[in-house]
């Protein structure tokens, strides 16, 4: 099937001019191209027709999950009939497994898996196993070892109706791909079975599918509603992929198991006496757990002996799971980019003490994400299409052209940005709060730190305004929320530290006020204060201030861009005679419930408990108990904060 672009506008400003110039650059083989594109250009609306014109499957990379969820959210209107996925790290909490030396302490692996996030990663790479109109959209993560494709795609098998299979050997199926019995309840990777019917629900699916059997013979192969138990479709045949990505077939475990057994053999003797000891129980009661059920706890460890893979060989990752030619878009690339550069160096020092300490054997160096030269691989065999509104030295030094989208579709310029003396910034910060909510409009606040930024929520909070604090404990899928909540005017002023940066499309912002702007560093260097200041780039009355003593090279270079970016857009207005209208966007309806209650202030806590156990009272009264539990733990979060007085 052909990528299909819906959408109820046409390609403006500087868009026309954008889409036909990488377009053209894909056709003539251009491997490496940069889209400058300013903040509220509509540079997803522009990636999105160029995907529509070299008709590619396409992976578009994020530095975070907040922007992955934007990006996914707007691919999806814009590609309705097709598959678009979403692939980030399916932790909500992870604290990775780690030795200090110098207090002699282990650290398990602890970690708070989202189900849910989890079966969009399946989905994503059965996607990209059975069709190629097929977008996926993924944070950093996707360049770190997941399981062999080979083993994933060959390992699934195909149902049918009027196929010969005794019951025993299809339920064996089901196990060695990891699916689990659980003849109680249902969810993803399950499956029940009562007498000739075999229910189950695919670990990248919500719906239940169920297989009628008659003898030796598959009857009937249903698919149903989970919730209703209506019958939504009858099926001739149904692919099932495993319910994970680790899968290995059972000739290759007992291979895996020898290996594993020989690198045991060889590192014993260069450990100490303590270590080796404590290295052959652990990998002695993994090999025991995988003989036993076909995995164990940490099994990620040894997938160099799973994968078959030799010591330094590259790991498999989501990009291996794409077709052999493929488009990558790597978004707000002057992040992205850093992060992939990275994240070896940090996960190698890691597992460095537990290597040497006996905790793990060396082979658990190669379950890693790809090093940037074999990223880089990647970059050459593909199209790459590298994407900011201020892309680094790096990608326009390697790049093929560089193209500029500067003018917005809305006629929207560059926001008015004015300095002002840190004395005196609570007041005029306040002044300019109370302006700005009277208006209709909402406001952003960054700080330096996350103590600040709390202090300051706090402090605006009990000056009467309505406020939240944006901070990294919450949740990628919360975080859509609250963002959501600001639009919908639910509180006016969010408050926050980096996590304001890139991605956060929020039409409704007239105003943002960067403290300490005269601090250099990462969150207050060129490039970040340039990204800061076009969060407000989206609403014709907005305005930014930067608080600041002295005016660093920072700040100079940010605001000479910002005013050569101004006049360019302003010319071009005159010229075609456009009036600047703000960005009107729909506000989605609510898709989750906020847990957590970190961000509301202090001073909001009493009603907010209030309201809670209103809404409590009314889930019991409709029997809706698993609601009203929810409700309740949150109420008694909230309580606790008051005692704590924090």
């Amino acid at each position: 099937m052909k990528f299909e672009l819906h959408s109820d506008f046409k390609p403006k400003g500087s868009q026309p001019q954008a889409i036909t110039q990488l377009s053209d650059g894909l056709k003539n083989g251009y491997n490496l191209q940069t889209l400058l594109g300013v903040t509220g250009s509509g540079k997803t609306f522009s990636m999105a027709n160029v995907i529509a014109n070299v008709q590619k499957p396409t992976l578009v990379i994020a530095h975070n999950k907040t922007l992955a969820a934007q990006l996914y959210s707007e691919f999806q209107e814009f590609f309705p009939k097709n598959r678009v996925e979403y692939f980030v790290s399916y932790y909500d909490y992870y604290q990775p497994e780690s030795y200090l030396p110098s207090k002699d302490q282990y650290i398990e692996k602890d970690a708070d898996i989202n189900e849910k996030i989890q079966q969009m990663r399946l989905a994503a790479t059965a996607s990209l196993m059975s069709r190629q109109d097929v977008i996926v959209v993924a944070s950093v993560s996707c360049i770190y070892s997941v399981g062999d494709p080979a083993n994933y795609s060959g390992m699934g098998f195909e149902i049918s109706v009027g196929q010969k299979i005794k019951r025993k050997e299809l339920l064996t199926k089901f196990i060695n791909i990891q699916y689990e019995r659980n003849d109680m309840e249902l969810m993803p990777g399950r499956f029940r079975v009562k007498g000739d019917t075999i229910d189950f629900v695919l670990g990248y699916y919500d719906n239940i599918f169920r297989i009628e059997m008659f003898g030796d013979e598959i009857e009937r192969i249903t698919e149903i509603d989970k919730t209703s138990g209506n019958l939504i479709e009858q099926k001739r045949y149904l692919f099932v992929y495993p319910a994970t990505h680790f899968v290995i077939p059972e000739n290759d475990l007992k291979i895996a198991i020898e290996k594993i057994k020989k690198e045991l053999d060889e590192r014993l003797p260069k450990l100490g006496l303590v270590e080796s000891h404590r290295l052959k129980q652990r990998t002695l009661y993994d090999i025991e757990m995988m003989e036993e059920l076909g995995y164990c706890k940490g099994i990620e460890n040894y997938s160099m002996h799973l994968e078959g893979r030799k010591p330094g060989e590259k790991p498999f990752c989501l990009l291996d799971y794409f077709p052999s030619d493929f488009l990558i878009f790597i978004d707000e690339s002057h992040r992205t980019i850093p992060q992939i550069h990275g994240m070896y160096e940090g996960d190698y020092s890691r597992k460095k003490n537990l290597v040497e300490y006996g905790f793990r054997l060396p082979s658990a160096f190669d379950n890693r994400p790809l090093r940037f030269d074999e990223f880089e691989q990647y970059m050459k065999r593909n199209k790459v299409i590298f994407v900011s509104a201020t892309p680094a030295r790096y990608e326009r030094n390697i790049s093929k052209q560089v193209v500029e989208q500067i003018i917005r579709p809305t006629g929207l310029v560059d926001p008015r940005v004015s300095i002002h003396p840190i004395e005196g910034q609570i007041d005029d910060l306040k002044n300019n709060l109370t302006k700005t909510i009277e208006s209709g409009d909402r406001a952003l606040v960054t700080t330096l730190t996350k103590r600040l930024a709390e202090e300051m929520s706090e402090y605006l909070a009990d000056s009467g305004y309505k406020t939240r604090y944006l901070h990294s404990e919450v949740d990628t899928l919360e975080r859509t929320e609250l963002i959501r909540q600001l639009r919908l005017g639910k509180f006016d002023i969010l408050v926050g530290i980096n996590l304001l940066r890139e991605g956060l499309d929020i039409p409704e912002v007239g105003f943002i006020g960067i403290l300490d702007a005269d601090k250099e560093s990462f969150l207050r260097d060129a490039t970040s204060l340039i990204q800061i200041i076009g969060r407000a780039a989206r609403n014709v009355n907005s305005k930014v201030v930067l608080y600041a003593d002295n005016l660093t090279d920072s700040i100079n270079k940010a605001v000479e861009e910002t005013e050569r970016r101004r006049n360019l857009q302003m010319e071009f207005n005159k010229e075609q005679g456009i009036t600047p209208a703000t960005i009107i966007k729909p506000i989605k309806e609510k898709e989750v419930d906020i847990k957590d209650t970190k961000h509301i202030p202090k001073k909001e806590i009493p009603n907010m408990i209030i309201e809670l156990e209103a809404e409590m009272r009314e889930a019991a009264e409709k029997l809706d108990f698993e609601r009203a539990i929810e409700l309740r733990d949150t109420a008694k979060k909230l309580r606790k904060r008051m005692g704590e007085g924090i």
